[in-house]
């Protein structure tokens, strides 16, 4: 990441001053950050030891095939508060990462590769090949922003209960789709700290990958590749692939026509039912369809039906009675265009690009990264998650009450919960990395002593 990404970083765009058309706004408020909490957020609760087995991935010294040197290649970076940015830190192990980050205090930490030498001594190293990204997790970054054209309760890096739930979405189609096309297991999802969701793919054969087989991997990922300027937003080629089938039928149209669609009012107003009817290529059924809702744009006084409902159903009663092939898929083009995952790309095609780590905390919010539990997504709240002065009013009380009632143990925090998601993910992470371990060093034996019988 260049400097120029940094100061463009999408994080930190000014919120949106838009007014937010009576929609009960979650906006991201800018907390008075202090620099002395986030001390003591470093000092008493950041989980050091868990960032270490993740980023060690078994290569902790206690068995004979690990690799001594995998956890002080790996590169994190800094921002520090007077704007200094601080790339190529490399640690030995836990203690040196703890040590440096508390005295450092950095507003931000990214992880980038693991590279075949350690990245604070890459000068010393002679050669064009000497100093290269030999491994790191496949990433993706999701951010709201990205949604703007189809959400109208917020924009920027505003967010609220109307919109939060395409973020939602995007994690189950993409942690879906990267199990079940992909086999991959170990996939962590975290909140951004503001408005959007990371995910790391970890494993053993996600982390090797190199930068054209990650591009390709984004490339699957890439369906919407409209703009502003475009009529054509998504692209779903000659037949639906099994897994577009398979996102749509499970997640996407149930989302559109149950939530999305009454929840953002889609067809309630003309600027608003023009975008969907631009996707529609027959100028008779969109002139007819634009007007009946001019003529009647108010609701039925009879009827108990949201308007965006009917409207949608008689949208799809003209395309799907037809018999072009191409006005029935307009169907699912609209629902595909306002509802699959849209990613930052630049992010995952390039092994050696940096993502903010778990747990670190952001400056404009306040707010915690949080591991994000897949299996319960729709749960997550981004407007509840602990930020640094919920942490120190919980830390200075000493003790907290769970949702039964029940005192939590003294010194204990809100963090806990998202710690045990974060462990629950690196428990079977570390066994299978451990396994590999053990069967990689049995099969060097047996070689060893093949050699040896031969010779």
């Amino acid at each position: 990441m260049t400097k120029e990404e940094i100061e463009n970083d999408r994080d930190d765009m000014m919120i949106d001053e838009k007014e937010q058309q009576g929609f009960p706004l979650m906006q991201c408020a800018q907390e008075e950050f202090d620099p002395d909490q986030l001390n003591m957020y470093y000092v008493k609760l950041f989980p050091y030891a868990d960032i270490y087995k993740w980023m060690s991935y078994g290569n902790d010294r206690k068995h004979p095939a690990c690799d001594l040197s995998y956890f002080g290649r790996r590169e994190f970076s800094f921002i520090l508060g007077n704007d200094v940015y601080l790339r190529y830190q490399s640690f030995n192990n836990a203690a040196q990462m703890e040590n440096s980050i508390k005295s450092k205090c950095p507003f931000k930490i990214d992880i980038g590769a693991v590279y075949s030498v350690d990245p604070a001594k890459r000068n010393a190293y002679a050669g064009e090949n000497a100093f290269t990204p030999v491994e790191k997790e496949l990433v993706f970054d999701i951010d709201m922003s990205d949604y703007d054209d189809v959400r109208y309760c917020c924009s920027g890096a505003n967010i609220c209960n109307k919109c939060w739930p395409l973020m939602t979405i995007a994690i189950k189609v993409m942690d879906s789709a990267l199990r079940e096309d992909f086999g991959f297991t170990h996939i962590l999802w975290v909140y951004s700290g503001r408005r959007g969701v990371h995910c790391w793919v970890c494993d053993a054969r996600a982390r090797r990958l190199n930068n054209a087989q990650r591009a390709a991997i984004a490339d699957y990922f890439h369906v919407y590749k409209g703009n502003e300027n475009s009529r054509k937003k998504v692209f779903l080629g000659a037949a639906l692939h099994p897994s577009l089938v398979r996102s749509y039928q499970q997640v996407l149209r149930p989302f559109f026509e149950e939530e999305l669609l009454c929840g953002q009012s889609l067809l309630e107003t003309e600027e608003k039912f023009e975008k969907i009817l631009e996707m529609i290529p027959d100028e008779s059924i969109t002139a007819k369809l634009r007007g009946e809702w001019l003529g009647n744009h108010q609701r039925s006084s009879n009827s108990k039906e949201d308007i965006n409902r009917v409207r949608w159903e008689k949208l799809k009663s003209h395309l799907q009675s037809g018999k072009q092939k191409g006005l029935r898929r307009c169907v699912e083009e609209i629902v595909f265009s306002y509802t699959y995952p849209r990613l930052d790309m630049g992010v995952t095609k390039l092994t050696n690009h940096l993502l903010k780590a778990p747990f670190c905390v952001h400056p404009k919010t306040g707010r915690v990264c949080v591991p994000i539990d897949p299996e319960c997504c729709e749960k997550f709240d981004p407007m509840a998650v602990p930020t640094l002065s919920s942490l120190k009013k919980e830390l200075d009380k000493g003790k907290l009450e769970n949702g039964e009632g029940k005192k939590l143990e003294t010194g204990r925090t809100s963090l806990d919960k998202s710690l045990k998601v974060f462990r629950d993910f690196l428990e079977p992470l570390l066994k299978s990395c451990k396994e590999e371990m053990e069967i990689s060093y049995n099969a060097k034996l047996q070689q060893s002593k093949s050699s040896s019988l031969t010779w």
